[in-house]
């Protein structure tokens, strides 16, 4: 393994400028870096349908073992947001890669994609027998998963997926994540004059904290969250506000567990309404839907003896969050999502340990090599 290469991929991807519905400099660098590994790679026409100026890059290498099982490697090429002027600073004293502290490092999710472009440099220069590779890097996987949505999975030839994309220590998967339901509801009462005539106005706000506030939020029960994130309503201080929205969402590992509990919100919206002689409007949109790999898969076992033969402990687990794999499932792909040692993502305080960064590569040539 070349260390320093690894490093200086690291910092020269992580320096790509690459938020979501953007990611063209960053897919034509990894479609030229997965050419040279000898990969056949196309970019599918997902940007056309999601608004990106890129879409998704597949890439297909063909096995030298035919008795060894196809895999399909996967990673997002997208970032949030601070993300344009990133700088990796490198830290090899303390074994660690930080951003400058004004930007995301970016590690989510170049670790991963690193992770699988060395993780494969090594198995084909050592000489070897594999299976049938395939890689996936996505466009808008930030934003619930559009491009992974937007792609044709006719294409995909492996019977499972490992998405390189979780938070924490190299050994810990998860094998299961919620449903995400975004709502929105808006109240309509009745202007009237704050001061004259107040009485001739129906309010609201009134009526909409009357419904936040029967809300059960937070961890409503085992495995199910609900959160309303925004309110705003009425125009000046000396009128009865006509109309008030929220926002919200709600997580469930149980996807029917998830709906019921949008249904009840919905039946309080309109029945509290209803009973102020206001009118409301109620919408949700399932973002991604919540999935369960059996820790029987073929997959996880693969999984776990990758994981013994570098020397970490393996760990399954459910997360809160959603990745690509929640698509993948939908499509019949049983996957899990594979930590590759990034840390406090999504923020400027965002670091990978170099260690983390190494033991990835070697988890993933694995993987590979125990197909």
């Amino acid at each position: 393994m070349d260390k320093e290469r690894i490093i200086n991929l690291f910092t020269e991807l992580t320096a790509v400028d690459s938020l979501s519905r953007g990611e063209r400099r960053m897919a034509d660098i990894l479609a030229e870096e997965l050419r040279r590994l000898g990969f056949d790679v196309i970019e599918d026409d997902a940007g056309e349908k999601i608004g990106s100026d890129t879409g998704n890059l597949y890439a297909f290498l063909k096995g030298t073992d035919p008795g060894k099982k196809p895999v399909l490697l996967s990673a997002h090429m997208d970032t949030v947001v601070p993300g344009i002027g990133k700088k990796a600073v490198v830290d090899h004293e303390a074994g660690v890669i930080t951003s400058q502290g004004d930007t995301i490092l970016g590690a989510d999710d170049v670790a991963g994609i690193v992770q699988i472009l060395e993780g494969v440099r090594y198995v084909t220069g050592s000489g070897s027998g594999y299976g049938d590779i395939e890689v996936l890097f996505t466009v808008a996987e930030e934003v619930y998963g559009l491009g992974a949505s937007a792609f044709d999975y006719s294409r995909i030839r492996s019977g499972s997926a490992y998405v390189i994309d979780m938070s924490g220590r190299v050994g810990k998967a998860a094998v299961a994540a919620p449903s995400i339901i975004t709502f929105g509801f808006t109240v309509k009462g009745r202007p009237a004059h704050a001061g004259f005539d107040p009485g001739a106005g129906i309010n609201a706000i009134a009526i909409a904290s009357d419904i936040i506030a029967e809300t059960k939020q937070g961890l409503v029960s085992d495995g199910l969250t609900l959160n309303i994130g925004t309110i705003s309503g009425g125009s000046v201080s000396n009128i009865v506000s006509e109309t008030c929205s929220c926002t919200g969402e709600v997580r469930g590992s149980d996807h029917d567990a998830a709906c019921r509990a949008l249904d009840e919100l919905r039946d309080r919206v309109e029945r509290k309404a209803a009973a102020a002689g206001a009118s409301c409007t109620f919408d949700s949109e399932v973002m991604i839907k919540a999935y369960r790999t059996d820790e029987s898969e073929d997959v996880c076992g693969t999984f776990l003896k990758a994981c013994r033969g570098i020397g970490v402990e393996p760990e399954f687990v459910s997360t809160r969050g959603g990745s690509d794999n929640n698509v993948f499932a939908l499509h019949g792909i049983p996957g899990i999502v594979v930590g590759c040692g990034m840390r406090n993502t999504h923020s400027t305080s965002e670091y990978i340990y170099l260690d983390d960064l190494f033991r990835g590569v070697e988890l993933v040539s694995r993987i590979i090599q125990e197909r």
